[in-house]
């Protein structure tokens, strides 16, 4: 059985083929007819889509095949014990999925690096719990820059492992950046002191700028949410 994943961001579409839990292709796109384009030239027998950009409505309109898509009502492999499961964002829970895809039990903690980080639970018996949210990488160089009188907006391009600033900008720089470092460490010891056997991946855009975490259980896996979502459908046609 051969899956397709689509995940349609704000800002891009990325879309992953597996079979049954091996992925076998990823591939991003831009623009919608690119993506369109693609998967018509692509086998697969079974269709999964999350869309923050587009409703199933439209989709159906501009798509030539059949797919499920991910919604509050969709069945899920794991129970989900969040308290206001109507405000949970889809990718929070996919991403959670994911990791717990990778061990098939809990504990797993996903850490999600996007425009706001992300941690998010499935405890030892199989429920999703929630987690916490703040403010991502790039979301703090902007309210620095926005909510002060002279802070400048500064490029976050790649990690600074510095750890002395010797002018604005990098202070800046490196402030954001170990601050989220320090954050998602420090997160993590509190996992594992009420977990111990925990396991953790970090995934989203900017988790490639945190590959250095990846030791004592802890994964960087920047395609953690299509592994969710395969989890998803997998459930969905079993």
């Amino acid at each position: 059985m051969t899956n397709l994943i689509i995940d349609i961001g704000n800002t891009r579409i990325k879309s992953a083929r597996f079979d049954q839990e091996k992925l076998l292709d990823e591939r991003s796109f831009e623009q919608l007819d690119q993506a369109v384009s693609y998967w018509k030239s692509v086998y697969f027998s079974h269709c999964l889509i999350s869309s923050v950009r587009w409703n199933e409505d439209y989709l159906s309109e501009v798509l030539p095949f059949k797919f499920q898509f991910l919604s509050q009502q969709t069945k899920l492999p794991i129970q989900n014990g969040y308290g206001s499961p109507a405000t949970l964002g889809l990718d929070r829970i996919a991403a959670a999925i994911g990791g717990w895809s990778f061990e098939s039990k809990g504990p797993v903690l996903a850490v999600d690096l996007g425009s706001c980080i992300t941690f998010d639970l499935v405890d030892e018996e199989n429920v999703y719990r929630g987690g916490a949210i703040s403010p991502g990488v790039s979301m703090r160089a902007q309210a620095m820059h926005t909510l002060t009188a002279r802070l400048p907006l500064v490029a976050l391009s790649s990690k600074s492992n510095e750890l002395i600033g010797d002018n604005t900008i990098t202070c800046m720089q490196i402030g954001i950046w170990r601050g989220v470092e320090f954050e998602i460490l420090g997160q993590i010891e509190a996992y594992r002191k009420k977990y111990p056997k925990i396991q953790v991946f970090v995934c989203g855009g900017d988790a490639q700028s945190f590959d250095s975490l990846a030791k004592d259980h802890i994964f960087v896996v920047p395609n953690l949410v299509l592994h969710g979502l395969n989890a998803i459908l997998n459930h969905n046609v079993e």
